[in-house]
């Protein structure tokens, strides 16, 4: 007898089979949906594994962020229906014609896929490396697997290449966190609070047994969230909490670690396509990629605007069809030619597309601007005496400032700080931003991943988690051990060292540019509107460090002195490229 809930029909060019089940080693079936042409053959498959809900519509369960887009770039809705695009995945109208087969499987415990939800765990991953040599093994597919997708459906590409699936033959890995702990619930050993929004907002609703209450599917009319629907105490004894989880560890222990790239494994050829506006989840995962990886054969790609919007855009998905066309399909269309690093470099008024064969530029000026704490300034030589400025840091910071630019000047690539500070409690931590203001002193705010007004770059450390990975650490970039605490003696003096995530700007003559040490999250005065669980955003998007347990006031809260000069010589570290 059939599967009841396996349905196929013949739609818009397509032969589409709903619910198809993918049984597990474990008894559990999971549930995907296939496209694939009309025509017989045997094709290679692009897979998506997640739970933002298979069958969900992204103008249904994403309106405000479809409208912007399709508003800004109307090419993403044209050549297709849009009915079956969906959030952060592949629209299959844009590459079943291609001759491609789309494969959406809802991940355990999400969707129309039973099982208890455990985002990232090992569980999860054991399945997706089944589903892809499921995928190798149906009589469409040519045994040729690539996984492609933004986000979730990005950071466990990079999970799941370290498993070494044998038909895994490509991926393309969009915006995607890659280190659990240094990527997104832990900067600098600081706790994020974005994992419970997102979690509660963005994957509550989409739970496997949230049925009647949830979405349906407008296209089947079936629930996206279904079939069946649970009660709230059986839905919470099917999930996980990874806020709770991350909460309640504040040492990198083997919880992150499995939930983390293993580099020296990840050998199959990747696109890593990265955000300048990033900061807070994705970008720094996807440069350690390009840097890290085991592949011989990977590239990096950086781009700006919102986070979902160049995926889908004509630049992105011509990327996306020559990468994959070279690697799934054989096409001979130079991809093998083509610089391993693509950077769309960030100007104040829009973006310029320049080609690279490395990460950072070899050619990279690393200039130190010395912190003066008598001025106030960013200064090309260390002031001779020691100075020091102070703030209280529940409610304060200190900026110090450039000179104006005497020449158009392009800043591309990782920076970091290095700090001599003192506290007044047992710890400090440290919230640097970099900023850009015109000639009359107004602020360039970027569109970032998130937030329609993010500075130039972030970084976080908590001075406790100041221990270096001496192996890994660069001078451009630091490497935290967070292996063990070492609390401040209050009013010592003690040197860190901060990574600041990486970033673009070419500086026009006339600007300055600032950088601000504080103790508290990046916000400005004023808040526009938010989006998904988001109401407002003031600068840092949803990236947010405002628990109260991990930011207990009679810790964190004392005054910070910074101190430069002297014996103290503070520096932002930046990397400036020269002109051709």
């Amino acid at each position: 007898m059939g599967d009841p809930l396996h349905r196929v029909v013949e739609a818009d060019g397509m032969v589409i089979e709903y619910d198809v089940p993918i049984p597990m080693d474990d008894g559990v079936v999971l549930r995907a949906d296939v496209y694939r042409p009309a025509a017989e053959g045997r094709y290679p498959v692009l897979l998506t594994h997640g739970p933002y809900g298979k069958n969900l519509p992204f103008q249904v369960g994403y309106r405000h962020q479809w409208r912007i887009m399709v508003q800004n770039f109307p090419e993403v809705a044209e050549g297709s229906t849009c009915r079956y695009q969906n959030w952060e995945v592949p629209d299959p109208e844009k590459w079943v014609p291609d001759g491609y087969v789309c494969v959406r499987v809802d991940s355990r415990g999400a969707g129309r896929s039973p099982g208890v939800l455990d985002i990232f765990s090992p569980r999860e991953m054991r399945d997706m490396y089944a589903c892809i040599e499921w995928a190798a093994a149906q009589p469409w597919s040519n045994g040729k697997v690539g996984l492609s997708g933004i986000s979730y459906y990005a950071i466990n590409q990079w999970l799941v290449a370290g498993l070494r699936p044998p038909h895994l033959v490509a991926m393309c890995a969009w915006e995607g966190a890659a280190d659990s702990y240094r990527d997104w619930h832990r900067h600098g050993g600081i706790l994020c609070t974005f994992t419970d929004s997102w979690y509660r907002g963005q994957v509550h609703p989409l739970q496997h047994g949230y049925g009647a209450r949830g979405y349906v599917d407008p296209i089947t009319g079936v629930l996206v969230a279904g079939p069946e629907t649970l009660p709230d105490d059986e839905l919470a004894r099917n999930r996980t909490d990874p806020f709770q989880e991350a909460r309640n560890r504040e040492l990198l222990d083997d919880w992150y670690r499995v939930r983390s790239a293993d580099w020296s494994r990840v050998e199959v050829p990747f696109l890593s396509a990265g955000n300048w506006g990033g900061h807070g989840l994705h970008l720094r995962g996807n440069v350690e990629a390009f840097v890290q990886a085991a592949s011989p054969q990977k590239w990096l790609e950086i781009h700006g605007l919102e986070h979902w919007t160049h995926y889908y855009t004509n630049y992105g998905l011509q990327l996306q069809k020559r990468f994959f066309g070279y690697f799934l399909k054989g096409e001979q269309n130079g991809w093998d030619r083509e610089a391993r690093v693509l950077l769309n470099v960030r100007h104040v008024d829009g973006f310029e597309f320049r080609r690279e064969n490395e990460w950072p530029l070899a050619r990279t000026r690393w200039t130190k601007l010395y912190l003066n704490p008598a001025s106030g300034t960013l200064d090309p030589d260390p002031p001779a005496r020691q100075g020091v400025r102070e703030y209280v840091a529940t409610r304060g910071g200190v900026t110090f400032r450039t000179p104006p630019f005497r020449e158009e000047t392009e800043i591309t690539g990782p920076m970091a700080a290095k700090l001599f500070i003192s506290s007044s409690t047992e710890d400090a931590d440290l919230f640097l931003v970099v900023q850009l203001f015109d000639p009359s002193g107004r602020e360039v705010t970027f569109q970032g991943a998130l937030d329609p007004r993010a500075p130039i770059a972030q970084g976080w450390l908590r001075a406790s988690h100041r221990k270096l990975d001496p192996e890994r650490s660069l001078p451009y970039r630091p490497y935290h051990s967070h292996d063990e605490l070492q609390p401040l003696r209050p009013h010592e003096v003690y040197e860190v060292d901060v990574e600041i995530w990486p970033t673009s700007i070419v500086v026009p003559a006339g600007y300055t540019l600032t950088l601000t040490v504080q103790g508290h999250d990046f916000e400005r005065p004023d808040e526009v509107a938010g989006v998904g669980p988001w109401q407002a955003f003031r600068g840092s998007g949803p990236f947010l460090h405002n628990d109260p347990w991990d930011r207990r006031p009679e810790v964190y809260g004392g005054r910070v002195r910074v101190y430069g000069g002297g014996p103290t010589p503070s520096y932002l570290l930046v990397p400036v490229v020269p002109r051709d």
